[in-house]
């Protein structure tokens, strides 16, 4: 696996909403904040660029809602903005993708001559996913750091159920083999990089 010079790594909501369990349920991947957290650092170590997201839900019961403690980015992940010596980007959305964010995403990837980038955070089957999904649409060379992702419990249509574990893991076949990503470990991206 060969990682560009100029990859981007995607931290994709890592926010305090996200560690309400009373709203969200069960959720899946307990090392995924320390996998996210060694991402970051070398990524900034070995002056890559980095993109913070963070969703504002337009959801007034939701956690992640502006105005509300949980609409900050997860103290670990705000401690370590700005720290890097490559471009960064904080792009706020209110949808699942991050390339429907503010400001935009693949015009500030091709200004910056970005073709690859790495996508890790919360949700695996949501946000992350979409926009990996979305990148891999663009064009992008997209690698998806599974270990560094986490999803919650979540019930669909007729009854159906699913652990947080099923829908990640779902999350991975679909990516990978329907060919948006590749899907990586954090220990794949590090060798890589470091």
């Amino acid at each position: 696996m060969e990682i560009a010079e100029n990859a981007a790594l995607v931290v994709v909501d890592v926010m305090k909403g996200f560690e309400e369990p009373d709203f969200w349920g069960p959720r899946n991947n307990p090392e995924a904040d320390e996998n996210i957290a060694s991402l970051i650092d070398v990524w900034q170590a070995t002056g890559r660029p980095v993109v913070f997201v963070r969703h504002d839900s337009t959801n007034p019961d939701s956690p992640l809602r502006p105005g509300h403690p949980g609409n900050g980015l997860k103290e670990y992940v705000e401690q370590r903005r700005g720290k890097g010596t490559a471009a960064e980007l904080f792009v706020t959305k209110t949808v699942n993708s991050a390339f429907y964010g503010t400001p935009d995403l693949d015009a500030w990837f091709r200004a910056e001559g970005i073709s690859q980038f790495v996508v890790a955070g919360i949700q695996t089957n949501m946000c992350a996913e979409t926009t990996a999904r979305m990148g891999g649409n663009l064009g992008y060379e997209v690698f998806f750091a599974l270990d560094a992702t986490y999803t919650f419990d979540l019930e669909g249509p007729f009854g159906w159920r699913r652990t947080a574990d099923e829908l990640a893991q779902a999350s991975a076949v679909t990516l990978h083999g329907g060919g948006f990503a590749t899907v990586v470990t954090t220990k794949d991206l590090v060798t890589a990089v470091a």
